[in-house]
């Protein structure tokens, strides 16, 4: 009896610990996920780019990446507060790509990117209020982000950032929704003309449809990308503008990307663009097309990548302008893009 007694005993002491062991662990996960979080990141990125046409001041009428010799790209650091129901970004840029980056805005707000506010109204909606880069296009400001190091002309021609509020919708099964009411596109500031454009993107299972509209602008963009094969990614782009019956762009982008070992890839950007009664920069007039084949490899170290780049552009009209026009160009870039 006395040994049943001292067996029961230990097994009430043991079973207690156990219990208090695990609910010591329950409220520390617990603590841990609902700690909020402060983080600093950011990066910076430098280049050199050479023409192999006579002319160096003979770039591609796309954004970023496009000074002669040896060049800097910019700093970006993005100081960014997590909470388990609300947060914040501040996104600063410094340097030529920044500045690009932000064209729409002047005076102290020429090196914000993004500064915005949000709450998690619920597991499956989110509310964000400020300027946030856009929701269209394959590629993104941050060179960290991009495969290829110089960027498309459907990005070059797109918004790069748009002021508004949205609401981001979780709807199960791998759909996904946001709607957002926005400023006029890259006004970042505020809004001195009273008038706002509608966006929206349905997603699913990481491919995206993008419609921006108002002011007498829209435009409908897909973005998606399959996994062929563990070390085959195979990216789409495709997009629509227009201002009038008569003005606007159009374009298309695949981005083959093979990964050949732990710190060697290699991609290549094939981008078929037009425009239509002088849109964007290709020509002040009429319609002109563009062929852009842009071959990159990208080598990392730690957070090191240094990014070789051979990129042929051809076009239906002379739209590379210098000492002489020419409708083609070719050139070659190394950059080094470190992300922190």
């Amino acid at each position: 009896m006395k040994k049943f007694i001292l067996n029961t005993l230990a097994l009430a002491i043991t079973t207690t610990s156990l219990w208090a062991q695990e609910a010591e662990t329950a409220a520390t996960e617990e603590t841990t996920e609902e700690a909020p979080s402060f983080e600093l990141s950011g990066t910076v990125d430098t280049y050199l780019r050479y023409n192999f046409n006579e002319s160096q001041t003979l770039a591609p009428g796309t954004s970023f990446a496009n000074l002669p010799g040896f060049a800097i790209g910019m700093a970006n650091v993005v100081a960014s507060y997590e909470g388990e129901k609300v947060g914040f970004v501040a996104d600063l840029v410094f340097g030529p790509r920044g500045a690009d980056a932000v064209f729409g805005s002047t005076g102290s707000s020429n090196i914000v990117n993004q500064l915005y506010a949000y709450i998690n109204v619920s597991d499956n909606l989110t509310i964000t209020l400020g300027n946030f880069n856009t929701f269209l296009g394959y590629e993104v400001i941050s060179p960290a982000a991009n495969f290829n190091y110089s960027t498309s002309y459907m990005f070059s021609y797109g918004p790069f950032s748009h002021t508004g509020i949205k609401a981001d919708w979780d709807l199960g099964n791998d759909w996904s929704l946001m709607l957002g009411l926005l400023n006029p596109t890259d006004v970042t500031e505020a809004n001195p003309v009273d008038q706002y454009m509608t966006g929206v993107q349905l997603g699913y299972k990481g491919q995206y449809l993008n419609y921006l509209a108002g002011m007498g602008y829209s435009q409908i963009d897909y973005t998606g990308g399959f996994d062929l094969s563990d070390s085959f990614f195979l990216g789409i782009n495709a997009t629509s503008a227009s201002v009038t019956d008569d003005q606007g762009f159009a374009g298309v982008a695949l981005y083959p990307q093979l990964t050949t070992s732990d710190t060697f890839s290699i991609g290549l950007r094939g981008e078929f663009f037009s425009e239509t009664d002088g849109f964007g920069a290709l020509v002040n007039t009429g319609d002109a097309d563009n062929l852009s084949l842009t071959l990159t490899g990208n080598y990392t170290q730690g957070n090191l990548t240094i990014k070789p780049e051979i990129r042929l552009d051809s076009a239906s009209e002379e739209i590379f302008v210098g000492p002489e026009a020419s409708k083609s160009l070719a050139s070659f870039v190394l950059a080094a893009v470190y992300a922190f």
